[in-house]
């Protein structure tokens, strides 16, 4: 027996809310915080509450549409986030960032099909991101020691890092190797400290 589902129905489900907020994926004291943003647009990027968008096709010029988080130093800083992709004709977004003050530092990204990847080195970090699917990521950035990404609770990616000042970012941003369309929800956003 096949179950239809009828454009109403369909509606509806796109329409449910994202899961509750799990906290964080690491043992130990965490203080949570909420850091003040600004946001970001630039090209044919396009924000709405917390749904951003690339509305073109472009492959070349500066296409973003993102959440910038306060500088931080020092510490342990955790970011919990999840997202969904609406519709994507696309490739190559990066969708969660930890950026140094003075350059790029991780960037995760998605390809069409719904590869997640690290953009600096390329080694993919979980499989599964495609359109309607619902993904939570952490990070954990401790400041002068290590960067280490979460999908969905289980720890997927490690890289050292140095000292400095970073930020958070959130959203859709085309990469040097990739093109818009996109339109991605996130929800239930959250930040913690130690």
């Amino acid at each position: 027996m096949r179950l239809l589902i009828l454009p109403a129905a369909a509606a509806l489900l796109a329409a449910l809310p994202a899961p509750a907020m799990a906290g964080p994926v690491e043992s130990g004291s965490w203080t949570s915080y909420s850091p003040t943003y600004t946001e970001q647009e630039r090209g044919c990027g396009d924000i709405s509450g917390l749904t951003f968008k690339l509305t073109c096709s472009d492959a070349s010029g500066d296409q973003r549409a993102e959440r910038r988080y306060a500088t931080y130093s020092s510490g342990t800083r955790q970011f919990e986030g999840y997202f969904r992709i609406s519709s994507m004709s696309g490739t190559r977004i990066s969708l969660k960032q930890t950026f140094q003050t003075t350059g790029p530092f991780f960037m995760l990204a998605v390809e069409k099909g719904g590869r997640l990847y690290a953009v600096h080195g390329g080694t993919t970090i979980a499989t599964g991101a495609t359109v309607g699917t619902t993904v939570r990521v952490n990070t954990v950035h401790v400041v002068g020691g290590e960067h280490r990404t979460y999908i969905n609770g289980s720890r997927k990616h490690t890289v050292s890092s140095p000292s400095g000042s970073f930020y958070d970012k959130f959203g859709a941003y085309r990469t040097a190797s990739g093109q818009g369309q996109i339109t991605v929800q996130w929800s239930n956003i959250g930040f913690w400290r130690r």
